[in-house]
């Protein structure tokens, strides 16, 4: 599998107009673990991966991570809610957003913003749709985040643990705006390269899920952070 960080090659060019592709292809529906958040998600993740492609004009695309509700985002957002003085007040950063879940749980736990950063062309528009279904304002940009920091109080990630090398790089990131006092909070549910020895585990959720992007329908996941 793919994963939202990676980068992408060959992109024909701009997209006409994203939001009418994903109105197109999506449903508004409520979120399995957190039902207060709506998302416009895909029935079916090969049907909208191959049209996402068409759309592109190019084959060999990772998946649409902003057409699904995946388990780190879920419990993430789950906890956020459950636990606002993790995000009240502050400038949030959803990191590696895909449809905005975990900023959009932000903004409904009293954060003062969040940003949404993804690297995928739909992303962007994806976020904006779900804020506006959830009513919330959020700021969204394609960009690789990786390395910098903009005096973020609290960084969300959720789901970024999938390959070894990019989450390496992610995880010495996130440990270092940890290090200068960030809330780092991160959602995952069991990936093979989540650094487990650097990390405090704070909540865990059974997560229903979609068997065509697991292994099971519920998934167990955990919420972390930095020791």
């Amino acid at each position: 599998m793919g994963h939202r960080l990676r980068a992408r090659r060959g992109v024909s060019g701009p997209i006409a107009d994203p939001a009418a592709f994903i109105r197109a292809e999506t449903r508004l529906r409520p979120v399995p673990l957190v039902p207060e958040v709506s998302l416009h998600v895909a029935d079916e993740a090969v049907p909208i991966w191959h049209r996402t492609e068409e759309e592109l004009g190019e084959l060999g695309l990772p998946p649409p991570f902003w057409a699904f509700a995946w388990a780190g985002g879920q419990a993430l957002a789950r906890h956020v809610l459950d636990h606002p003085g993790t995000v009240r007040g502050r400038r949030v950063l959803d990191f590696a957003s895909g449809s905005g879940l975990v900023g959009i749980a932000a903004m409904k736990a009293g954060a003062a913003s969040a940003a949404c950063a993804d690297i995928d062309p739909f992303a962007a528009a994806a976020i904006a749709l779900n804020g506006a279904a959830n009513g919330v304002v959020l700021s969204s940009f394609q960009a690789d985040l990786i390395g910098t920091d903009d005096g973020w109080d609290t960084v969300l990630a959720g789901d970024i643990a999938y390959e070894r090398d990019l989450a390496e790089k992610v995880f010495a990131w996130l440990l270092a705006l940890a290090a200068r006092g960030a809330t780092v909070l991160i959602g995952d549910p069991g990936r093979t390269y989540l650094p487990k020895a650097q990390l405090e585990r704070l909540a865990e959720y059974s997560v229903p899920v979609t068997r065509e992007l697991e292994d099971m329908e519920i998934k167990r996941t955990a919420v972390w952070r930095p020791r």
